[in-house]
């Protein structure tokens, strides 16, 4: 069987799957800048690996599984994907981005890059001697908007530091003991309200695409602090910038962006000048990018291949084979 790989994915992420996969594939690469070439090796591809598949993309006959190589599928237009090919996808991140959300909210609370930079100047700024006094995550109210994997994973810690936690998702349920219950969507507008901490873990899609606005910051406390994790869209850029200018919000640590440099290494994130805020902690989309993170990925990858040829179920399964296949 041949699984395909196109050349821009070629770049060390996917290298440990070889030593994974236990059954029999042939890996080809196809530059995806030649149509004809990717057009030619799609027609006897068993398996896609890719994170992208775009309306245009050449036909797949013998397709039976687009494999993301993550877990985001805003780039995939599911309704060029063959109908006889199941989409799956891969998280694995969910450890990393929650050491992230809480390694960002003690920044915020603790302040100690502040207190290292003044003490190096001989300045004792938060000291006992002279203050001013930090704050602590425990009793605060931690918000999680999605409560899926991410979000346990960040309300497991949380909890763990003797924070409240309350989360809302499209799919509200009872307490797993991190939270009490998962609240509806439709009572975000509440929650926001009781709010210390917000973090954002909810996938990108029309219904949520600017879901935190400028009337939804307007509900939250002045002190408030968000950390976005999932997707720049989530949160009005404009009205997110211009509630930290003007210190409506306490601030925000944002990770990922509005925009994202061709090259992968220099651009600016934002349309608006972000950088010039100090309540504001900027990362460049890095959250889940740990040594751990690929190798994991790579493992459940193989995995899935593995079930495709031997005809096994397979797991992660974001859209399965239509019916009639």
């Amino acid at each position: 069987m041949k699984v395909l790989i196109k050349k821009t994915d070629n770049d060390g992420r996917l290298a440990l799957i070889p030593q994974y996969v236990k059954s029999s594939w042939t890996i080809d690469i196809a530059n995806h800048e030649d149509r004809n070439e990717l057009g030619n090796k799609l027609l006897d591809a068993d398996a896609v690996i890719s994170m992208n598949w775009p309306k245009d993309m050449p036909a797949a006959p013998k397709l039976k599984l687009l494999q993301l190589p993550g877990a985001g599928t805003d780039d995939i237009s599911f309704e060029a994907v063959p109908a006889q090919a199941a989409v799956c996808n891969v998280f694995e991140h969910e450890i990393g981005i929650a050491e992230y959300v809480l390694s960002a909210m003690l920044q915020w609370t603790i302040g100690i890059p502040r207190m290292d930079a003044a003490i190096r100047r001989g300045e004792w700024y938060g000291s006992h001697l002279s203050g001013p006094r930090h704050g602590e995550l425990y009793g605060q109210t931690l918000v999680i908007v999605g409560y899926g994997r991410i979000g346990h994973e960040v309300a497991k810690r949380a909890r763990a530091f003797g924070m409240n936690v309350l989360a809302c998702s499209r799919t509200p349920r009872a307490g797993d003991g991190f939270v009490d219950s998962v609240r509806a969507m439709h009572e975000l507008d509440t929650v926001l309200g009781e709010a210390d901490f917000i973090v954002l873990a909810v996938p990108l899609d029309a219904s949520t695409t600017n879901l935190i606005d400028e009337r939804r910051i307007a509900k939250m406390k002045s002190t408030a602090f968000i950390v976005n994790v999932a997707r720049g869209a989530l949160i009005n850029e404009n009205a997110l910038y211009e509630a930290c200018r003007e210190r409506r919000i306490g601030g925000a640590a944002i990770d990922t962006w509005y925009r994202y440099p061709p090259d992968g290494k220099i651009g600016d994130p934002s349309n608006v000048p972000f950088r010039e805020l100090d309540n504001v902690i900027m990362t460049p989309h890095g959250s889940g990018w740990t040594h751990a993170l690929m190798p994991r990925r790579c493992r459940l990858i193989a995995q899935n291949l593995d079930r495709l040829a031997r005809g096994e179920p397979l797991v992660n399964v974001v859209r399965p084979v239509a019916a009639a296949h």
